[in-house]
């Protein structure tokens, strides 16, 4: 019998998850093992849930559909079942009296057209908007009591209630807020963008600070008016919740007219009925409405309750005090906006009053970025809320390149026009992504000096969208904060350890303007280049640029901290003389100057449109020659994407360079007699001289097309022997 039991939770899970129980909205229950019977139990949220006897205890134990995690937990009693299930909602409300026809206001007329049919980009929209509404009655009570204002059925609960009839094709939402009086119902419902709440924040505004209203979501006008979208027919239920005031019944169809009437039988607050349209019967089933709510309203901060169960169990913990917040409550809410397993890398809870109200919580993630994580198609990851309430969930607060970033932006101070869905401020859009943006950078910043090592492995996994921000970023002062962030090898460093921009300028001496970097594969091919070469006798640090990407990024950067950045490939070509004054005539191992001459007018004739010039250099000691371009960095990255499909000539003219030679190296000697002595060979040597410094220089992308020309100087080298 032990056996048996204990091999009973794996065997009814897999049943459970193989009929898809524990995740359809729709199932109203699921069976449970309790002795030798079945017990019917009402399914919690995203739970699978089943019960067994073991010895005498009764044991109910819930597996979580997003984890591997296992609670055990008492039982709940029949009792305990029935008591989860509350509602406001009744059918208890009856108009009575003679009704009043009022026609909406003209200007009202013309646009119920506009909001019912493309104000909102989607329907569902209109049950964030009468949440919102409803939340606002609440906090409007709250004030009031706290106040001190006289109001009836004082005590009873601040809450929002929905309910749904899919044989009606009904749908209803009722909160115990503040209600309205028969005036308040022409003016907030007979006449469009009338906001009520907006009129009460400018009256609260007059009141003391201690006093006034903080939690209002109001500004929004036409929320109401999203009715219309879904319902044929609204009814609207209204208890005032000042003394003496009778209810009232508004409905309307949006047609043009409204009709008011006294009612009875109305609780405190207000209750809208939409009789639906026949496309939209869905909102009918509270699935749909209970994903909706999720959506959009899951952080209001009243309960809302749907069919009689409370539906918004989660907290906005963005609004509270940092220090309150758990590492356990910040893993479960990342994984709950992210929509992943994994767990934050780094978490950034941020709240500012001036010169923006914000409350702001990111997250990066654990895992690395994969290569469609990394695709600018990729939207946004950070959800935009007013109030608790989502404007959209990929909200562009933020740049392009922190895509990568997770998390929730509130700010009561966000502009919207009639719908939350589009801002109309684009100046105060732009002024909240620049703090935003500046604070993440702040955050980052001190992350890497706090533990560089942790920081190094977030780099190489995120560093590519720190050069992306650089490139697509105009404002150089951003370039430059995001630029702190970039690390590379020096050669002033051992191999292996990286510095910052920052630490860079620090060591500079006195007088010094420029920042030099070299872009190269590995720090062996950057050691070993003769670009490197040229700058040792300078004794100047170097940074060594490995991804492929950095040429561009550091282009575009330009400079930092009032320092020019400088690639050591065009230094080179800047610093180069144009004469042959500098050759040492008392050198047995150099070139004489006429000889240099000689053979840099032969190099020129012989490699034609490949090169602008030929010159010497005393600046290489190891190597041959090596080619310089002007902006070498820019023209290398250009050639790659711009002229992949052009010719090797149009190559040649756009990259317009320089090819500089060695006149103490043993081959350049050489090639200066072989040119008089066999100019077959002498020709050859040349071409693969400048094809091995077109190799130096990132230039050129397939060499097998000196493979050819490589064996036959390898079959002339052989023939001697």
């Amino acid at each position: 019998m032990t056996s048996q039991l204990s091999r009973f939770p794996r065997v009814l899970t897999r049943a459970l998850q193989s009929t898809r129980l524990g995740n359809s909205p729709a199932a109203s229950q699921i069976i449970c093992k309790h002795g030798e019977g079945l017990t019917r139990m009402p399914p919690t949220h995203n739970r699978l849930v089943y019960t067994h006897r073991l010895s005498s205890t009764r044991v109910c134990r819930h597996y979580s559909t997003n984890s591997e995690a296992v609670e055990d937990h008492p039982a709940p009693s029949v009792e305990t079942q029935e008591s989860d299930y509350h509602s406001i909602i009744k059918d208890s409300e009856r108009g009575t009296g003679t009704s009043e026809k009022h026609e909406f206001q003209a200007e009202t007329r013309k646009l119920l057209d506009i909001v019912a049919k493309s104000l909102y980009t989607g329907k569902e929209i209109f049950i964030r908007e009468l949440i919102s509404n409803s939340s606002d009655a609440l906090e409007k009570l709250r004030y009031l009591e706290l106040t001190g204002n006289d109001i009836i059925e004082k005590g009873a609960p601040l809450e929002i209630h929905l309910a749904t009839d899919d044989n009606k094709k009904t749908f209803t939402i009722q909160d115990t807020g503040v209600g309205m009086t028969r005036s308040e119902m022409i003016d907030h419902l007979g006449t469009i963008a009338k906001s009520g709440s907006k009129s009460f924040m400018e009256e609260v505004s007059k009141q003391p600070a201690e006093v006034a209203a903080n939690n209002i979501i109001g500004q929004f006008g036409v929320g109401f008016y999203s009715t219309f979208m879904v319902a044929e027919k609204v009814e609207v239920f209204s208890q005032s919740s000042s003394p003496d005031e009778v209810a009232h019944h508004w409905v309307s169809d949006g047609s043009g007219q409204y009709e008011i009437t006294e009612a009875e039988g109305v609780q405190r607050g207000t209750k809208i009925i939409l009789h639906l349209k026949g496309d939209a019967y869905d909102f009918a089933k509270d699935e749909i409405i209970a994903e909706t709510i999720k959506r959009y309203s899951n952080f209001v901060g009243s309960p809302i309750y749907l069919n009689g169960k409370k539906i918004n169990t989660l907290e906005a913990i963005w609004m509270l005090e940092p220090r309150n917040v758990t590492e356990d409550m910040h893993e479960e809410f990342y994984r709950y906006i992210a929509h992943t397993h994994d767990r934050p890398r780094y978490t950034l809870q941020y709240k500012a009053d001036a010169p923006l109200n914000i409350r702001a919580l990111f997250y990066i993630p654990e895992h690395k970025p994969t290569l469609y994580d990394m695709s600018r198609e990729v939207e946004h990851g950070v959800s935009l809320y007013s109030r608790k309430v989502m404007i959209t969930p990929t909200a562009p607060v933020l740049p392009k390149w922190l895509r990568f970033l997770k998390g929730v932006v509130d700010s009561e101070d966000v502009p919207l026009n009639l719908s939350r869905e589009f801002m109309q401020d684009h100046q105060l859009i732009r002024k909240l992504s620049w703090v935003l943006t500046n604070r993440v950078l702040k955050f980052l910043s001190e992350r890497a000096k706090k533990d560089p090592v942790k920081y190094m492995q977030f780099y190489e996994d995120y560093g590519l969208y720190f050069r992306e921000g650089i490139v697509t970023t105009h404002e150089q002062e951003m370039r430059e904060e995001i630029s702190k962030l970039l690390r590379f090898e020096s050669s002033k460093l051992p191999a292996g350890e990286v510095t910052s921009l920052s630490d860079y300028a620090s060591r500079m001496k006195a007088g010094e303007r420029n920042i030099y970097y070299l872009s190269a594969p590995t720090r062996e091919l950057a050691i070993s280049s003769p670009y490197f070469e040229a700058m040792a006798a300078r004794d100047v640090e170097v940074l060594f640029a490995y991804e492929g990407y950095d040429d561009l990024v550091l282009t575009n950067l330009q400079q930092f901290d009032k320092k020019n950045l400088r690639s050591i490939e065009s230094e080179l070509q800047s610093s180069t003389t144009t004469d042959n004054s500098q050759i040492d005539v008392n050198d047995p191992n150099s070139l004489t100057p006429e000889e240099a001459t000689q053979l840099t007018d032969w190099l020129k004739a012989n490699l034609g449109l490949k090169i602008k010039e030929c010159k010497v250099t005393n600046k290489l000691a190891t190597h041959p020659c090596v080619i310089s371009v002007a902006e070498m960095a820019p023209i290398r990255h250009f050639l790659r994407t711009n002229f992949v499909d052009k010719t090797e000539d149009e190559k040649y003219r756009i990259l317009n360079a320089t090819l500089e030679i060695n006149p103490t190296h043993p081959i350049i000697r050489k090639l200066s007699s072989l040119r008089t002595e066999n100019s077959e060979l002498a020709k050859l040597l040349a071409d693969q001289l400048f094809d091995n410094a077109m190799v130096s220089a990132g230039l050129l992308d397939d060499a097998r097309g000196m493979v050819n020309r490589l064996n036959s100087l390898l079959e002339k080298a052989l023939d001697k022997h």
